[in-house]
């Protein structure tokens, strides 16, 4: 007998699920959640084999709950149930540690035999995310690639240029020329294969870990830089707008609509 734990925060979708999932004969539900925090104490308390972990809860969601669930008890196994198709979410329960990922559209046969693959030690994922995770997984290496290429200097630099700064200004928050700092600028984007400098910003603000620029980032400025500082928001809001284009790119190509 496999035993699961519900945590929705709906509860005719648990009922409905209890349902689908005993009617096979070989699954039982011990127990059910309606939020992250509650699934955490049920899990120590009835000890089930797999977890199906709705993402959208109150209190603590699916993503935070599973986070919880493999720092605390690594041997039990998750099974994502969620209405979430977007590539993101899958990504990070992989990095995280699923054991399976469905969709809520499914039908009762597809959720049975993924609670049965994951019971079984096997990984479960929707078949229709498959192509899209893997392409994602081989672009995410593709980007570690370009990152490995870089020097410690030359993300300093690009880390810089994120937040709006320009060559001279590079220079002399590293204390380096202004000539270096634009001979680390070519080396940077023949590395990242970048043309110009807002597709490096854009590089930078989504492949470099603390990377990102905010546009309501207190800056110390003093006199004589006010007429910098201007200029350097405009550049900020260019940044701004190019990582914007580059997330809904890969929304529309994640929805189908590019």
């Amino acid at each position: 007998m496999i035993n699961v734990l519900i945590a929705d925060d709906h509860k005719m979708v648990r009922e409905g699920l209890k349902r689908i999932l005993e009617f096979d004969g070989e699954i039982s539900v011990v127990d059910e959640a309606d939020n992250g925090q509650e699934c955490l104490k049920k899990i120590r308390s009835s000890k089930p084999d797999i977890v199906l972990l709705d993402i959208n809860m109150p209190v603590m969601n699916g993503i935070e709950t599973l986070e919880v669930i493999r720092k605390k008890k690594p041997k039990t196994k998750v099974l994502i149930l969620t209405v979430h198709n977007e590539i993101e979410y899958l990504l990070r329960a992989v990095d995280i540690g699923i054991d399976g990922y469905i969709l809520k559209d499914s039908d009762s046969q597809e959720l049975i035999r993924a609670v049965n693959s994951v019971y079984s030690g096997e990984k479960f994922i929707q078949p229709s995310l498959i192509p899209l995770l893997n392409s994602k997984l081989i672009a995410r290496d593709l980007d570690a690639e370009k990152m490995d290429r870089l020097s410690k200097r030359e993300i300093e630099v690009l880390k810089l240029v994120a937040v709006g700064m320009f060559n001279k200004e590079i220079g002399k928050k590293l204390g380096i020329s202004e000539r270096t700092v634009k001979n680390h600028m070519s080396s940077i984007f023949k590395k990242i294969d970048s043309s110009d400098r807002t597709q490096a910003a854009v590089f930078a603000t989504t492949k470099i870990p603390d990377g990102t620029p905010s546009i309501v980032r207190k800056y110390s400025i003093s006199d004589e830089q006010a007429l910098l500082a201007i200029v350097r928001y405009n550049r900020l809001i260019d940044i701004f707008l190019g990582v914007t284009c580059y997330s809904l790119q890969n929304h529309l190509r994640t929805t189908g609509q590019l």
